[in-house]
Order: C-alpha cells, then sequence, then structure tokens
C-alpha cells in the first residue's frame, strides 16, 4: 500500500508566471510608475521609482536599466561610511521577466535585475567583463546554471518568511499576543486578520506563489509560506513578499520587523529554505534512502555549514536565535529526519517525489539570493565530487545537543556551528572552496560590509532596549 505524502513538484510543470506591460494593457490596468528593486549586502530593499513614459523609452534602448553608483551594492546607512568605493557606477540591467504589479501600490509595477559594468572592460584573459562579481543575483544565476551544466540537477526551492508585527518600537511592543496557529491571531475584524487577507489577496493578483499564511509562536509573529519556484524564481519573489509585508503592515498602522528574536522568552524569526534536489533526466529516487544525488548534494553542504551563517545568520542578533532548545537548528552540525533540533531537517523522507531538505540556518537579515547561491554551492560541491555521506541521521530519541560527545562522535557529528558573528566571518575566511564557489572578491565585499553594519548595529553606550529599537526599524 502506498503510504506517501506531500503535493509533487517537478521542475519541468512548473508554470511560470508572466506578466507584461502588453497584457497590463489589454486587462485595462493604469500603470503610471515603475519601481525598479535591488537587494544589496546589507539586505537592504532599494528601488528607483520611474514615471511609466521613461520606464517605456528606457525599454527601448540598447541596453535597458538604470545606473547606480558602486556603493549601492555596500551602502550601509546607519550613520556609518559607505563601505565600498564612491567612485564608479554599474548599470541595473532590466530582467523584464521579473516583473509584477504592486497591489498595494495601485497604478504601479515592479521589476528586478542584474548589476553590470557600465563600461565593459578585458580582462587579464582577454574576455570581455561585464557582469558583476559582487551581484547576489548574479552569483546564484551562476551557480544555478553551473549545477545544471556540470551535474545534470536541478532545484526547486520554497521560503519560509516570518516576521513580527509591531504596534510600536520605542518601546518594542508586539501588536498582539497568540500562541502558535492559534485563531486568537487572526480574529475577526482585527488588524492583524484584515492584513493576512490583504497579504493573500496581494500575492495572488500579483501572481506570486503563496501556500499558507498563519501565526506563529512569538508574540505578533506571523509566517507566510510559499514555493516550490526555480532558485532565482523564489529568491526574487521573497524580495516581493518582505516588500508586500511591510506596506501592508503599514497600511494598518503596524511596523513589521524580520529581526531575528525581538522577544527573549520565545521563539525567533526565521527564513527556513526548502530545497528539493532533481535530476535533469527525471529519474525516480528510491523510496527507502536518499538518492546518490540527494546524498552528495547534501554531504557539500554539511561539509562547508560552518562557514554559511556568515551570510544566512549575517547579523550578532541572529545568534540570540540560534541557540539550543528552542526549535530553531541548534549549534552542532548535523542533520535529521523531521529533526527541527537539526540545522538540516530531513522531511518526506519516505516519500521521495515531494521529499525535500528544510535550511534552518537562515533568517531574514540575509539577502535571500546571496543565502541560496552559498547553499547550493555548498551542495554543488558535494554533487561534483559524489561524495559520501557518512554523518548519521539524527532521528531521535536524543537532539544532538542532549548527548553526550562520545554519542555525538559516534554518530559523526564532530562540529559545532558558529555560536556568534565573529566565528562565523572567520569560518568562511578560512573555506577556500567555498570563496571558489561564490568569488573572492564577493567575500572580501561582503565581509567589509557585513563588519561595518554589524558595528552600526551596535552602539556604544547604548541600552539593550535602544539597540533592539535600532535593530526591528532596520529590519
Amino acid at each position: 500500500m502506498d503510504h506517501s505524502y506531500g503535493v509533487v513538484y517537478e521542475p519541468e510543470k512548473l508554470e511560470k508566471y508572466v506578466f507584461t506591460l502588453d497584457k497590463a494593457v489589454r486587462a485595462g490596468i493604469d500603470i503610471r510608475y515603475v519601481r525598479i528593486y535591488w537587494v544589496d549586502l546589507a539586505n537592504t530593499r532599494r528601488c528607483r521609482l520611474l514615471p511609466i513614459n521613461y520606464f517605456k523609452e528606457l525599454l527601448r534602448s540598447k541596453r535597458p536599466g538604470v545606473n547606480v553608483g558602486k556603493v549601492g551594492l555596500g551602502l550601509v546607512y546607519l550613520i556609518t561610511p559607505p563601505c565600498f568605493s564612491p567612485i564608479g557606477e554599474y548599470i541595473y540591467a532590466l530582467d523584464m521577466s521579473t516583473l509584477r504589479p504592486l497591489p498595494f501600490a495601485p497604478g504601479t509595477i515592479a521589476v528586478l535585475g542584474f548589476f553590470e559594468e557600465k563600461t565593459p572592460y578585458m580582462d587579464p584573459q582577454g574576455a570581455l567583463t561585464v557582469n558583476v562579481p559582487t551581484c547576489p543575483r548574479t552569483v546564484l544565476k551562476r551557480v544555478v546554471e553551473n549545477a545544471e551544466e556540470t551535474c545534470k540537477t536541478r532545484f526547486l526551492v520554497g521560503f519560509e518568511t516570518e516576521f513580527i508585527l509591531l504596534s510600536n518600537t520605542r518601546p518594542v511592543t508586539a501588536s498582539s499576543v497568540h500562541q502558535w496557529s492559534a485563531t486568537s491571531g487572526m480574529l475577526a475584524g482585527s488588524k492583524e486578520a484584515q492584513f493576512l487577507e490583504d497579504i493573500g489577496n496581494a500575492m495572488h493578483d500579483a501572481g506570486l506563489s503563496l501556500q499558507m499564511l498563519h501565526p506563529e509562536s512569538a508574540p505578533g509573529q506571523y509566517e507566510v509560506v510559499s514555493g516550490p519556484l526555480s532558485p532565482l524564481d523564489a529568491a526574487d519573489q521573497v524580495i516581493f513578499v518582505r516588500e508586500f509585508v511591510a506596506n501592508l503592515a503599514a497600511k494598518h498602522d503596524l511596523h513589521a520587523t524580520f529581526a531575528p528574536r525581538p522577544f527573549m522568552n520565545s521563539a525567533g524569526s526565521a527564513a527556513h529554505i526548502h530545497i528539493s534536489v532533481h535530476r535533469r533526466d527525471g529519474s525516480k529516487k528510491p523510496a527507502d534512502k536518499l538518492s546518490d544525488n540527494e546524498s552528495s548534494f547534501l554531504a557539500g553542504v554539511l561539509e562547508h555549514l560552518p562557514a554559511i551563517p556568515a551570510i544566512t545568520l549575517p547579523i550578532p542578533a541572529s545568534y540570540k536565535r540560534m541557540t539550543d532548545g528552542v526549535w530553531s537548528g541548534g549549534t552542532y552540525v548535523h542533520y535529521g529526519t523531521e529533526n527541527r533540533e537539526a540545522p538540516i531537517r530531513l522531511t518526506n523522507l519516505t516519500s521521495p517525489e515531494s521529499r525535500k531538505f528544510e535550511m534552518r540556518f537562515v533568517d531574514a537579515t540575509s539577502n535571500p539570493h546571496l543565502a541560496l547561491a552559498a547553499i547550493i554551492g555548498a551542495g554543488l560541491t558535494g554533487l561534483r565530487e559524489s561524495k559520501e555521506l557518512t554523518m548519521t541521521d539524527v532521528k531521535g530519541p536524543k537532539c544532538a545537543w542532549e548527548m553526550d560527545e562520545a554519542e555525538r562522535q559516534a554518530l559523526g557529528i564532530t562540529k559545532r556551528m558558529p555560536l556568534d558573528i565573529e566565528q562565523a566571518r572567520a569560518n568562511l575566511e578560512q573555506d577556500e572552496v567555498m570563496k571558489d564557489v561564490l568569488g573572492s572578491e564577493l567575500i572580501e565585499k561582503y565581509l567589509s560590509v557585513n563588519r561595518t553594519l554589524g558595528d552600526a548595529l551596535s552602539k556604544q553606550g547604548e541600552t539593550e532596549e535602544q539597540e533592539l529599537s535600532r535593530l526591528v526599524e532596520f529590519f
């Protein structure tokens, strides 16, 4: 008897949402403005607002895009100097496949793109250089294409977007108090219920993937579950979802924060990434174990897991959430079937067509393109080498942090996750393979921005309450 479970998705059968200016005109949509979005290395959503007539002129130009100073990818604006040189400019080339209506801003559409050198140059090998190695979208696109070309492997990705609704930021005050998935978190007529309805409607109208909305366990906390999509589409969607959340919260006189753990007496907010691994030839996965591809991918991620949190848990406050015993993934490098105390949770193990990995070591202060590039890039190193998975699945009854050292050693658990951002940065700096996967220039500049961001979020002489207000207002 077949006891498999979960909705089955296949990369080849995913329908891609297409929105065009012509389609908008035929539908009678009155478009007046365009927001051109990008996300910098400090995970700040930035945009330019263009009137539609100028946007149309831009599309008719040879290289449709807007000029952005090179400082724009590394800018940390918290009363600190920029982290990139103020000299030089990029072209932010538009990717029209990302075009979306913005239901919270009637008459406005949004688009993403890729950073390119404004004036291409010849590299030492004589090749014309256009792409910018520090552009997170470009890096993710390159990693995913590399996986398909060299390892015949595709991925489907879903994101969890967790956030907390606040009625005040000074002092930090949750808009409501409720339990996990409790109906008290969305009572009829409440601001929260109206907000959730607005989010669902806006995502539907914008053609975004939505699977679930529900109250989470912290005060004022909610979650949007979306996917599965191709990696690039999934990361793009996260930007739109976060923008929808922030704007629609403001509509209801609320402030939405993606800060990792504003309230230390409850669980924190994450941005878990769900990844399923698929062979391009469509070969079936076994039901009694991981496929060779899944196993090698997992082995690659586990090998480089100590370095990845510098990107996926990028600020000091991220490590207030990543502790043992609070369902956050814990502090030991391992994986476990349906184990929420493992940084990698294997789910739907015996249902191969819906099997996936939940990456729990991610929060929403990280750039989604860069976070996904780091995880898939690490898995790609395992795929290339057909790496053998030597670690044992921690299914229970004990969690890794409940075991003694001998018990962990017997299961192959020999490494700790970084316990603070300084250790995470050091791990990334020392991981030469990850530098090669993501690019040494990106790592160097990312870490420079990251250090400046961390310093800016913690001002000397401020109380914990003042620091928390600064954090929830920035993220």
